[in-house]
């Protein structure tokens, strides 16, 4: 793991252009900025700069063997960097620009940086949604890397002053343009060799991907193939029960459908809302003054089985 950054003086600018036209500089530079997708607040850097790269792992604390997503603006921009088969393809038209990560092989001579791809010969690439992304993404002219934008491990930024919790002092500049809409990272897809493989459950299910393909989607393997594998990830500094049912003492339960609590993520058991709330509710319970957290049960089907994964992860004590 690297070690963080010196401190720095971290500057919030409301999305603009002023503010792209501040983030590119600083991307241009070799720094890396916060930025909203659609999905979670992202850690931008130009990911054909090895430095700049390695500036993402050091404002993270990240593992050097875990890949970061590559952004880029649009299908054109994707193919020039990896090479894509057929199922790629109709992914990528149906559900670009949006919160689908496709893995796929790296082309020679794609121009980015090693420690992006963890040395893998795949990229993870995706085309995102949100305004601010593609503003800066036209802004710089470059492929961004840009894994969330909080410390490795910890609860994902779904508002600037989430990032702040943790990045303040590690990075220059935070792009605010509010809550973001998703609420959830991207799913993970990988086509190689034929195969369309799940490797982390997102806005996208499994159940719409096989369906527009008409295939078997399988899962994960063993290693580490793409972001959000670890066994710990997205996880509060407080422990975490799930399928919760009340409040024992001292927990700051949050709710869903039936099951009341001091914060709820859908009281009428809507998954999106679920989604979009995750990451807000696990921040605001972490701030308590709570010693433990509680979560009440999510039916794991459809988008469920994302916040399940993020939950089960949150859960994991590293």
């Amino acid at each position: 793991m690297t070690a963080p950054n010196p401190r720095i003086a971290t500057v919030t600018l409301p999305y603009g252009i002023a503010a792209i036209d501040a983030a590119a500089a600083v991307i241009a530079d070799g720094g890396c900025v916060a930025v909203p997708t659609e999905t979670v607040y992202g850690l931008a850097a130009d990911a054909g700069d090895s430095r700049a790269v390695a500036g993402i792992y050091a404002a993270k604390g990240r593992p050097g063997f875990n890949p970061l997503i590559v952004h880029v603006p649009t299908l054109a921009a994707a193919q020039a960097l990896a090479a894509f088969d057929d199922h790629a393809l109709r992914l990528a038209r149906a559900f670009w620009p949006g919160p689908l990560t496709l893995v796929l092989p790296v082309r020679d001579g794609a121009g980015i940086a090693a420690l992006a791809t963890a040395g893998l010969p795949t990229i993870a690439i995706r085309v995102p949604a949100h305004d601010a992304m593609q503003a800066l993404l036209a802004r710089t002219g470059r492929p961004l890397a840009a894994p969330s934008a909080n410390a490795s491990g910890s609860i994902s930024p779904t508002r600037a002053a989430h990032v702040l919790r943790s990045l303040d002092g590690r990075i220059p500049l935070v792009i605010d343009a509010g809550a973001t809409m998703r609420g959830i990272e991207s799913t993970i897809i990988a086509c190689i060799d034929g195969q369309v493989r799940e490797l982390r459950p997102g806005p996208v299910t499994r159940a719409a991907v096989a369906a527009l393909l008409d295939v078997t989607v399988g899962g994960a393997g063993a290693g580490i193939e793409a972001p959000g594998q670890l066994a710990s990830h997205y996880a509060p500094s407080k422990p975490v029960r799930l399928n919760a049912t009340d409040r024992r003492d001292g927990e700051w339960l949050i709710g869903f459908g039936p099951v009341a609590g001091d914060d709820s993520l859908s009281p009428g058991g809507d998954p999106v809302e679920a989604a979009a709330r995750l990451f807000d509710a696990l921040h605001i319970a972490d701030a308590s003054a709570a010693t433990g957290i509680a979560v009440a049960r999510i039916p794991d089907d459809g988008l469920g089985a994302a916040i399940n994964d993020r939950l089960r992860r949150a859960a994991t004590r590293g």
